[in-house]
């Protein structure tokens, strides 16, 4: 094991730490989450705001990422033709469900939101808070990815998400391994996952893997007040997503080379 790390880690170290908190960071503040001394950290963030990658707040000193990776990110994505292929038939699945319908990506970091159309025309409307990355032990969406994989692998990835951790979810979230692991055999055996007030109160979802070649390479989910996710209408819903997770694992265009990388950090967390 390496002891230090090599400018190149470093850099992607600042890259994910700045994109995680979009909010202006202070120098110490970085040094200190990088565990690198203030004059490197200096030195680092100097380079990236002459290139262009980050910015310095002139009123503060504090520093963020500018726009430009965003940018480049967004590139990538229509790159993929994930937008044009996969959008068509989220709207199609958030109208004929009349719920919030979400498009999420597996990649090194776990599960990611990439796309998301609302199907609700009148009533109570779920808007969730803005944010990337899928907790997984209190989504549908987590579930529904982790049960496709071998069960000591997902119960890393799930403990690495916050499984038993306090603060995280709602009271209804499931707090031990045993319990989670008789979660996803449940989500395996149907075919889709649900959670039931776990991450946000009076909010239920339910999702699908969209597999390729035996991978799970993203999910799609529907979500919305949590009396449309009980019984008899679960059972309509649930068939919807599932043809709609079918449609997107025959279309979908992006290949994920491995989950390796994935499950690896899992296991250094």
């Amino acid at each position: 094991m390496r002891l230090v790390k090599s400018l190149v880690e470093r850099c992607f170290d600042l890259i994910v730490l700045l994109s995680e908190r979009a909010e202006n960071l202070p120098l110490g503040e970085i040094a200190r989450q990088l565990d690198m001394p203030k004059s490197a950290a200096h030195r680092l963030l100097a380079t990236f705001c002459e290139l262009g990658w980050a910015e310095q707040d002139p009123a503060t000193g504090f520093y963020r990422l500018s726009l430009r990776l965003a940018i480049v990110g967004q590139r990538l994505l229509a790159g993929t033709r994930i937008p044009d292929i996969c959008q068509p038939i989220l709207d199609e699945l958030a109208a004929t469900t009349e719920s919030l319908g979400r498009l999420a990506i597996v990649g090194p970091d776990g599960l990611t939101w990439i796309g998301q159309a609302q199907g609700a025309r009148n009533g109570l409307i779920y808007q969730p808070e803005l944010v990337a990355r899928v907790p997984l032990h209190v989504t549908a969406n987590g579930k529904a990815w982790l049960a496709t994989l071998p069960r000591d692998q997902a119960l890393q990835l799930a403990l690495a998400s916050g499984l038993g951790q306090p603060g995280i979810g709602t009271s209804r979230a499931i707090r031990t391994r045993e319990t989670f692991s008789m979660a996803l055999d449940e989500s395996a055996e149907r075919g889709w996952a649900i959670s039931q007030e776990e991450a946000e109160p009076g909010v239920g979802a339910i999702a699908a893997p969209i597999v390729q070649n035996g991978i799970c390479v993203g999910t799609v989910s529907v979500a919305g007040p949590i009396h449309r996710f009980e019984a008899p209408a679960l059972a309509e819903l649930a068939d919807r997503l599932c043809e709609a997770g079918r449609k997107l694992s025959e279309l979908w265009p992006y290949r994920v080379a491995s989950l390796n990388h994935t499950v690896a950090k899992a296991k250094g967390s």
